[in-house]
């Protein structure tokens, strides 16, 4: 059962309110803050209803990113509430996303994160709470630039570490933790 639809100033909101205490917050993502605080994260609230309409979407923004200067936009969120609400489905996406990537000569320049309120982990339990690592209030296509994200990296030596401590943070948060962030992000029923 989907959520009904907000207005597109909503949908930003609870997205900005979710990148602020649980990405930026949680310090789930170290590079998130200063592309925030510096105005470079442009949100898009697409109304696409089918895989194909966010295609058309996805592409449009792919190219804006690669011919924007970084310091205008550095990252794009593409938000689609009405499609692929289904995390196996939206899952499924990914790939075509990436085949997109391809298609247009942009792999290696761009990449594409996902976030989505089902996240999940392969081979853990729907309920972990781990998966609130990459559980956002809507479907989110995340555009990167490759180079930002290398310069991060430089930036913060322990990259590679960042999953692990996600998960520790998750661990001790816990779902009443997370639930009080108040977040606009369902939580799944334990079965």
């Amino acid at each position: 059962m989907s959520k009904p639809i907000a207005d597109h100033a909503t949908v930003i909101a609870q997205t900005q309110k979710w990148l602020e205490k649980a990405v930026i917050g949680l310090n789930l993502c170290p590079f998130a803050k200063a592309v925030h605080i510096k105005n470079q994260i442009r949100y898009v609230v697409t109304d696409a209803a089918t895989d194909e309409e966010l295609m058309e979407v996805l592409m449009d923004e792919l190219e804006l990113l690669a011919e924007t200067n970084p310091e205008k936009i550095d990252t794009t969120l593409i938000i689609h509430p009405q499609v692929l609400n289904d995390f196996e489905d939206y899952n499924d996406f990914l790939d075509v996303a990436d085949g997109a990537l391809e298609e247009m000569d942009l792999d290696g320049i761009l990449q594409v994160a996902s976030f989505h309120p089902d996240y999940q982990f392969a081979d853990t339990d729907k309920n972990d709470i781990g998966n609130y690592t990459n559980r956002s209030p809507y479907p989110t296509l995340h555009l990167l630039r490759e180079e930002s994200v290398d310069r991060a990296v430089e930036a913060f030596p322990e990259a590679e570490d960042i999953f692990e401590k996600n998960l520790e943070t998750m661990e001790k948060l816990g779902h009443e933790g997370w639930d009080a962030l108040d977040l606009d992000v369902k939580r799944q029923v334990k079965e």
